[in-house]
């Protein structure tokens, strides 16, 4: 994947969690909710505030985060499904 989000967007691939079991059912693929947690695959150089300056992003490549359920685009690269959000979207990076 060669691409490079704009100003404060990320692209995050979504991490799998594993199955889900509730009293001892097996919860569906079709009824599983996705989970909101992911991996930073790119960042942007970050945003410019009214004076000009560029402000980075906190998030980098490899950070591990958490983010909100309706907080980003899906699309589809090489195959392969990503989410693109903004930074503010993020709700943590996990493990820092």
């Amino acid at each position: 994947m060669d691409v490079r989000p704009l100003h404060d967007r990320i692209i995050v691939r979504r991490l799998e969690e594993g199955e889900q079991k509730i009293g001892g059912i097996i919860i569906p693929d079709t009824a599983k909710e996705n989970p909101q947690q992911g991996k930073v695959i790119a960042a942007g150089n970050g945003k410019v505030n009214d004076d000009g300056k560029r402000i980075p992003l906190d998030v980098k490549p490899g950070d591990q985060i958490l983010f909100g359920k309706y907080t980003s685009q899906e699309v589809k690269l090489d195959g392969e499904e990503y989410l693109i959000m903004k930074e503010e979207d993020v709700l943590g990076i996990l493990g820092s």
